[in-house]
């Protein structure tokens, strides 16, 4: 039983990250395929050919991204996009909301941002207790101005569920900077703390072990 047991283990150890990876993959084709809907329908590849050809709206999305980055990034482009800005700033709403993904597209995307370029160890929800966090801010403005700390802004991710967290302000020496990069930290949390990145100690570092 046990050795049937290890060969059961060992195929749904196979199986289920293939199945999940075909699943999202899947669903990412599915929902880019949707752009294809904005094409007129007598220009659509499925309308031309007869036939659907899955992925299509994949190419479609990236030919979008880098015909309006081409177009931004160019002198007369700019003009444009600085013209499209100032009328939707001028929309009270509208303002509020585009300029604040604006500034998240901006951080994140950034070559020069350290946000979530980071992986942190802070003692959370109390003290003794540890917990991953992402880099996010380092000037607070106000909020730095108005504490006797030297402040840092950290997103503390929920797991399995990354996406979802708290935003928290710690002193800047209560937290600890990890070798691991962004993609291990979600692993591991995603994970549920199964899947360990791998680390070798620099010298001088003592690593403390539990008997556990």
């Amino acid at each position: 039983m046990k050795q049937l047991r290890r060969y059961l283990v060992a195929g749904i150890l196979f199986w289920v990250p293939v199945g999940v990876t075909i699943f999202l993959l899947r669903l990412l084709v599915d929902l880019m395929d949707r752009t294809l809907l904005l094409l007129p329908e007598a220009y659509r590849p499925e309308t031309l050919l007869g036939f659907n050809i899955p992925g299509l709206g994949i190419l479609l999305t990236l030919v979008v991204l880098l015909g309006t980055g081409v177009l931004a990034a160019n002198f007369i482009g700019g003009q444009i996009v600085q013209g499209w800005e100032s009328l939707l700033n001028r929309i009270p709403l509208v303002r509020s909301i585009y300029s604040s993904a604006k500034q998240v597209a901006e951080t994140l995307f950034s070559d020069t941002s350290q946000s979530f370029k980071r992986v942190l160890l802070i003692e959370y929800p109390r003290k003794g207790l540890w917990g991953l966090a992402f880099l996010t801010a380092t000037s607070l403005a106000e909020v730095q101005a108005r504490s006797d700390h030297d402040l840092i802004c950290v997103f503390v991710p929920t797991t399995p569920n990354p996406t979802s967290g708290f935003l928290i302000m710690v002193p800047r020496q209560d937290v600890i900077e990890l070798d691991m990069d962004v993609e291990q930290a979600l692993k591991m949390i995603i994970s549920l703390g199964v899947v360990i990145p791998p680390w070798t100690p620099p010298e001088g570092i003592k690593v403390h072990r539990n008997s556990a």
